[in-house]
């Protein structure tokens, strides 16, 4: 734009004292100087003005097509420790026996002392709960009772932003961002549209822990995901444009999204 301005200028100067050779030395140069003037003017006036508005246009028309969603990533914890991974169990009893070689033995005669004594009165055996439940075995997925030992992630059935308005799909639960003061504001407002109890909800931290871009579309969304963590021993799921919902691991994510989308959470979610 300066190099425009300055050539614009160089034009404006030869072809006033071109025109004005014939005319006194004295004239010409107010001449020149007037017509400079009020042409920069205006020319820099029209320049301002397309600049203004071609920059009001563009950002409006981003406000009026791009959307943004923040959706809630509801985890419940595990419930019983996992089964540890060969390698590392194979490695704790290696260890276990090898200090088993250098350990001190209790004196005899405190052994037989020991194992003469009864059992006590208020003592019970101790049975350790299965870790597979009835909803393991009926492979139900609306219960909190499955899977004791992985991580679980609500997902719903409905009808998300920027998704097909004729066709159901599986999503986060998730609302459009309006006027909140933040991103974290409406993912807590989300989680009132499907819960009966959002007190019992506890939000990890105040920054999305991923985000897609739905540009194909229309209008095109940005969706921001915030974790959150279960506190009860329930959820109440409510809503009359919910068609199901279900408690899913990390893994089985893949039966409910497309390839795309579940590449992205198996980065985004921990196991």
């Amino acid at each position: 734009m300066l190099r425009t301005c300055v050539s614009l200028l160089r034009r404006r100067v030869v072809v006033s004292l071109t025109s004005s050779a014939s005319a006194s030395s004295s004239s010409w140069q107010p001449c020149v100087a007037g017509c400079l003037n009020d042409e920069v003017v205006a020319f820099l006036e029209t320049t301002k003005r397309r600049q203004f508005s071609s920059g009001s246009n563009v950002g409006a028309a981003a406000a009026e097509q791009e959307k943004i969603v923040a959706a809630v990533v509801l985890e419940r914890l595990p419930v019983v420790l996992p089964q540890l991974a060969p390698p590392v169990e194979a490695f704790q009893n290696f260890s276990f026996e090898w200090q088993q070689q250098y350990r001190r033995e209790y004196p005899k005669e405190f052994l037989d002392a020991s194992s003469s004594r009864g059992d006590d009165e208020g003592e019970v055996a101790f049975e350790p709960a299965p870790t597979v439940t009835e909803a393991d075995r009926t492979n139900n997925r609306r219960s909190l009772d499955r899977a004791l030992c992985k991580r679980l992630y609500l997902i719903l059935q409905g009808f998300p932003h920027g998704g097909p308005k004729d066709k159901p799909i599986w999503h986060f639960p998730e609302k459009e961002y309006l006027n909140e003061d933040s991103l974290r504001k409406v993912a807590e407002s989300a989680v009132e549209l499907f819960a009966a109890n959002p007190s019992d909800f506890f939000f990890v931290g105040n920054a999305p822990c991923g985000h897609l871009a739905y540009r194909l579309s229309t209008p095109p969304y940005k969706r921001f995901f915030f974790k959150s963590q279960m506190m009860g021993s329930k959820v109440n799921v409510k809503g009359r444009k919910i068609r199901d919902y279900a408690w899913v691991a990390k893994d089985e994510l893949a039966e409910y999204f497309d390839p795309a989308e579940f590449e992205y959470m198996k980065k985004m979610l921990i196991d």
